[in-house]
């Protein structure tokens, strides 16, 4: 494969070391949870909706434990290849190019599989080697064997509420794993979240917080998610801008939850009776 090629691949990697402190609030004991995993070598899943915070909470810890973070947005066609590594043909030479997983390992780094049921069955299964007391990665194509060091860290994340029979996170994968349950964070908490990363004031923070538990309670009754927290700050944003508070919620919130026009009707009746 020519390295064009390779660049025309679908592989959103984020690589970066995170220099001033991303913004967090605990729902409770993820932080400390996560910190004596990490002292102890342990592999991390976080499981919970879409939109909780689950990768603002690896921002914050790639920070706290001064750790570069690698992030790799997982889809249904990530191979092992793309996390490893592959030759190359760079100026007429064939050459051999580490993967995100690679360079993590290699790095010591925080490396966070973002949604990993998305990908194909045979990638989770190159992360167990290094999900167990092993902590090596064979890489099978160059013959070598790299051995984590202690400041390396493997992180997944899945949302259980999308699993089914073809999508789901198997006991060999999920039980390598300590594993940290997220989900939206109580309403005073989210208002707070929604002040500090929108700077609408506290009146609106907590209408759009009351219209969010409005969404989350037509789960299962027309809608597959309710409002996430990102979905607020979406809004909030807009608010904070000038929009219309009605026509911020139909566009960052109703119209990113459906397209089902008497779902959007509902949803919209609900933000008209608040704001």
């Amino acid at each position: 494969m020519s390295a064009a090629a390779h660049k025309a691949r679908v592989l959103k990697v984020e690589e970066y070391l995170i220099h001033e402190e991303p913004y967090y609030q605990p729902v409770g004991k993820e932080v400390e949870l996560f910190e004596a995993a990490y002292r102890n070598g342990l592999p991390v899943l976080l499981k919970g909706p879409t939109g909780c915070g689950k990768t603002r909470f690896m921002e914050h810890m790639a920070w706290r434990l001064k750790r570069p973070l690698i992030t790799v947005s997982c889809h249904d066609d990530l191979t092992a290849s793309d996390l490893v590594g592959r030759y190359l043909i760079m100026g007429g030479e064939t050459v051999w190019v580490d993967g995100p997983m690679a360079r993590a390992v290699r790095a010591g780094a925080i490396l966070y599989l973002d949604e990993v049921v998305e990908a194909r069955k045979d990638t989770t299964v190159v992360i167990h080697p290094l999900a167990d007391d092993r902590r090596v990665l064979p890489m099978e194509k160059t013959g070598e064997l790299l051995a984590a060091p202690p400041e390396f860290c493997l992180a997944i994340s899945y949302n259980p509420g999308y699993q089914s029979v073809l999508k789901d996170l198997k006991q060999s994968t999920r039980q390598r794993f300590v594993a940290l349950e997220f989900n939206y964070p109580s309403a005073a908490l989210e208002k707070k979240i929604v002040m500090h990363e929108t700077g609408v004031d506290e009146s609106m923070a907590d209408m759009l917080v009351k219209f969010a538990g409005m969404t989350r309670n037509l789960k299962g009754s027309g809608l597959e998610e309710g409002a996430s927290t990102r979905l607020l700050v979406h809004a909030g944003k807009l608010i904070a801008s000038d929009i219309d508070p009605r026509i911020a919620c139909r566009g960052a919130i109703a119209e990113a939850l459906t397209d089902d026009p008497e779902m959007l009707a509902a949803v919209n009746e609900l933000s008209a009776s608040l704001f």
